[in-house]
């Protein structure tokens, strides 16, 4: 029996890699050569890179580094290695069916590589979205999704965060939003843990029905089991 969810929103805010876009394969390759380069345990660098800004994990394992020439040989390697960025199960759909100027997208990436693989993977690339030259403070911080809001003329409170880390998580979380978690890299427990109102598989679970009198997205979460409200 299929179990179904209404949500009602102003906007969406999609984190990008894990929940619209699978570059697993190409950050793995990209962080693991530069571990080994610098001598470091290369899947504990794959492994603590994933979804904050590269500058962090640069200034974290180079303290004494020109941090901003090491992140900038990062992201070039980044937007050169495309192979296997994919779009994930139901990002186009969801996209394509969403008012455009309701949703955006607030990554931890910057906006060069953002747009890079977005169109790698096919999808759209909104006029507007937040990246890591947009904050001073990145996920857990509520920043990221606060601006996110903003953008787009809403509160956060009014808006549903599509994430898939715990970080991303609290992050929304704090900012005062709904959280829907995708499973991709982080367990259920943490994701819950973590505050998500809802967990899902990926983006097919969620469908855009329409806009209501009062100007509210009208979503339909479902799945084969129901979602784990915490």
């Amino acid at each position: 029996m299929m179990n179904c969810v209404n949500i009602r929103c102003r906007a969406l805010l999609f984190d990008l890699d894990g929940v619209l876009i699978d570059s697993t394969p190409a950050v793995s390759r990209v962080w693991r050569g530069w571990a080994l380069e610098h001598g470091f345990d290369a899947q504990e660098v794959v492994r603590r890179a994933h979804g904050r800004p590269s500058l962090v994990t640069v200034c974290e394992y180079l303290p004494h580094a020109d941090h901003l020439a090491e992140n900038r040989e990062v992201e070039r390697r980044e937007m050169e290695d495309l192979e296997g960025v994919v779009p994930l199960p139901g990002a186009l759909a969801l996209l394509n069916a969403l008012p455009p100027d309701r949703w955006t997208i607030v990554t931890s990436c910057t906006r060069a590589l953002a747009e890079v693989r977005l169109r790698a993977a096919g999808l759209p690339v909104p006029s507007r979205l937040v990246t890591a030259q947009d904050v001073t403070r990145s996920k857990p911080d509520p920043e990221p999704f606060q601006k996110g809001a903003v953008i787009l003329g809403f509160a956060a409170a009014d808006c549903l965060v599509l994430e898939d880390s715990p970080a991303g998580i609290r992050a929304g979380k704090a900012a005062g939003a709904r959280v829907l978690a995708l499973r991709a890299i982080a367990p259920d427990s943490e994701l819950a843990a973590a505050g998500a109102d809802w967990l899902a598989s990926n983006c097919s679970s969620l469908s855009f029905v329409s806009v209501n009198g009062a100007g509210e997205l009208l979503l339909l979460l479902t799945g084969d089991a129901p979602p784990s409200a915490v």
